[in-house]
């Protein structure tokens, strides 16, 4: 036993035990302690005890056990007491370091169970309390290896701050950029955001402390620098959603040559559309009274009030939208002409349908169009289209056809 005379060996033996000792308790208080815990709080109705246990921060603090029963053995040491002080003092920042940083973690995903959070993330401000207090303990740890007083570390860094601001230049940046977007309510999780600098068009699906990260319609994923969100402009389409209404603007092009003025025939064949009855009866009745008050010579179409098939289609539509299921009545809703164009006069549809969803604000618009499309020859229109070469093949047809008669 003359090995057990030498201090380092004695000491070395004494921490094997200390450490046999403190493994053991905190093996114990993990398997029942922590797991009679456990059973119990997945037992109750919410989730925010659990989420403790997800993150690990109750295993992270039971690091101190084994700390406190080193400590313990540290007076008993002859040699290696200071240096073992030392290194266990830092264990216990570190460790508690790695407790407050899970439990910043955990105050977040508790957090992100509310519906606030999506109006207001907070995984920017938690990054820059990560970072503060990963700062602050390593502070401390070379404190502790230097054997100086932290304070001194302290006060040394504001000769450096104007330092730190170049190399974390990115940081404050964004942390501002963050509080900006946070406060003003300019972004959330969900939002459907453009940003044409970018090339990013989809859904904002992570706002960080650095980075804005959007995953776009084709899948893809494009990550945004927090600060250039404030610096550069953007388009935001949650207005759209949360006004209950999302539009339509699609023209459709009229042969110009196509419109005429309503004769007796055209006027009876439309008169039986149910949408058009009160309409025409009252236009009817207000152009006959004022070409009677005016005495209108009505032998030319020329003089005086008349309806014209394209004045009374734009009604048409007019009134059909109004009875639309899916249109939003509450909104604006327009039939109107654009101006003339060597394509035809363009009939522009300005509404906004009911479900804002993608998919199915195309099958509503697209529903109105096949209607629009189908109903034009009702009204002696006809809609314009350039030749293609099914129209060049007919007109060659027909023109060897003839000449073939002659």
């Amino acid at each position: 036993m003359l090995f057990l005379e030498n201090p380092i060996v004695r000491d070395l033996l004494l921490l094997i035990f200390g450490l046999a000792l403190g493994a053991l308790a905190y093996g114990l208080v993990r398997k029942y302690v922590f797991g009679w815990l456990h059973r119990l709080l997945r037992r109750t109705p919410t989730k925010w005890d659990d989420l403790f246990f997800e993150q690990g921060a109750l295993n992270t603090a039971a690091l101190v056990i084994p700390a406190a029963v080193l400590f313990r053995v540290v007076p008993y040491l002859a040699v290696l007491q200071e240096g073992v002080s030392q290194l266990l003092k830092v264990f216990v920042v570190l460790a508690t370091a790695v407790t407050l940083d899970r439990l910043l973690r955990t105050g977040l995903a508790i957090y992100n169970t509310f519906p606030i959070s999506v109006r207001m993330p907070l995984k920017g401000l938690v990054q820059i309390l990560q970072i503060a207090l990963w700062a602050f303990a390593g502070t401390i740890v070379f404190s502790l290896l230097l054997g100086q007083s932290p304070w001194i570390l302290v006060s040394g860094l504001g000769a450096v701050s104007a330092v730190l601001l170049v190399v974390f230049q990115d940081t404050v940046l964004a942390f501002f950029a963050g509080l900006q977007l946070t406060f003003n309510d300019q972004v959330r999780v969900g939002d459907w955001i453009e940003v044409p600098k970018y090339n990013a068009d989809g859904s904002v699906v992570e706002v960080a402390l650095h980075y804005v990260k959007v995953r776009n319609w084709d899948r893809s994923i494009t990550t945004i620098p927090t600060h250039k969100l404030t610096a550069d402009s953007f388009v935001n389409w949650r207005g759209m959603f949360e006004g209950g209404g999302r539009r339509i603007k699609r023209a459709v092009l009229i042969d110009q040559t196509s419109v005429r003025f309503l004769d007796a025939e055209l006027l009876e064949h439309l008169s039986k559309i149910q949408l058009l009855q009160d309409y025409l009866a009252r236009k009817t009745k207000e152009i006959e009274e004022y070409n009677r008050l005016h005495n209108i010579d009505e032998s030319s179409l020329v003089n005086g009030r008349h309806l014209t098939n394209l004045g009374t289609f734009r009604a048409y539509l007019q009134a059909y939208l109004k009875n639309h299921p899916q249109i939003n009545q509450d909104l604006i809703m327009i039939v109107r002409q654009l101006p003339p164009t060597t394509n035809g006069l363009p009939m522009e549809i300005y509404a906004f349908t009911k479900d804002t969803a993608w998919v199915n604000h195309e099958g509503v618009a697209a529903d109105i169009f096949d209607h629009i499309l189908a109903i034009i020859p009702e009204f002696g229109l006809r809609v314009f289209q350039n030749p293609s070469g099914h129209d060049l093949m007919q007109a060659l047809t027909g023109k060897g056809m003839e000449v073939g008669v002659r």
